[in-house]
């Protein structure tokens, strides 16, 4: 009954308007007349029309199923199917088809590969660069289980912009990200800055943090010299997922935005339908 209710009581700024306008609709018929593939779809992306309108597309890679099974997220979880040699090679043609001018990856989590499955990021990166030598690229990498000769590769094809999010706060992330670890995700971060990276992070609210959580976060963040931050409210995808706590105001995250600001964040995205690229192609600076 309490989820019901909650269902019901969703607060009204949750609520999206369709996507429309030119650009969305020629990216749309693309995308249906070759079949392609992404998230933003997949996922149902509350900014999906103005992100395709803006030029913008996320992809993932490395298969739709990850090795782990985190308590925010509607991706399946098991067993992996083998790498396709191909995709890197398939998503550069997609980008290429949809004249993406700035390009999101993101994969699961493949904790079953040696690599984590670095090398397959570098390849698509040197794939998309080959093929849309104009697209600026986004990487929103996996934490690679710390195996940092893996990020290494990441590093050397070196992305526009490199994003790892911490999701949510310490208190509350052996809960939400089960088998990530905080402090690993903030050494990755940092390693990120000291190869030269632009660095991003996001962060979830809504899952029970208190205001004081976020703003030590935010804290966190800066220290490892992350750039960009996004905040953005946590939705329960299935009822057997995470319970979302608290629906956060828009003028709170607008207060969380100026906070975060103030700390140094060159840009904070920061509001209820706030995803991970989100604007991400004003984020080059």
């Amino acid at each position: 009954m309490s989820e019901e209710i909650v269902k019901i009581k969703k607060p009204k700024w949750l609520r999206v308007k369709l996507p429309t306008g030119e650009e969305f609709k020629k990216v749309r018929n693309i995308v249906d007349d070759h079949g392609l593939h992404t998230i933003c779809q997949s996922g149902n992306c509350p900014n999906m029309g103005e992100c395709w309108g803006a030029g913008t597309a996320t992809f993932m890679i490395l298969g739709n199923t990850c090795t782990r099974s985190c308590g925010f997220c509607s991706v399946a979880t098991g067993k992996p199917l083998d790498v396709d040699p191909f995709e890197p090679a398939k998503i550069a043609k997609s980008v290429s088809l949809m004249e993406v001018k700035h390009c999101v990856i993101t994969s699961v989590d493949r904790d079953d590969l040696p690599d984590a499955g670095a090398e397959v990021w570098a390849q698509t990166v040197r794939a998309i660069r080959r093929k849309s030598p104009q697209t600026t690229m986004e990487t929103l990498i996996p934490d690679f289980m710390g195996k940092w000769d893996s990020l290494q590769k990441i590093i050397d094809v070196a992305p526009e912009i490199v994003s790892h999010n911490l999701e949510t706060v310490r208190r509350l992330t052996k809960e939400v990200r089960i088998q990530a670890k905080y402090n690993r995700s903030l050494e990755l971060l940092r390693r990120l800055k000291e190869g030269g990276m632009k660095t991003k992070s996001g962060v979830m609210l809504g899952l029970g943090e208190t205001e004081e959580e976020v703003i030590e976060t935010m804290d966190d963040l800066r220290s490892v010299g992350v750039d960009i931050l996004t905040l953005g409210q946590y939705l329960q995808p299935t009822p057997k997922h995470l319970p979302v706590a608290e629906f956060i105001t828009p003028e709170k995250f607008e207060e969380y935005k100026e906070i975060g600001l103030a700390k140094g964040f060159r840009f904070v995205e920061s509001g209820p339908l706030v995803r991970s690229s989100y604007h991400a192609e004003k984020h080059l600076f």
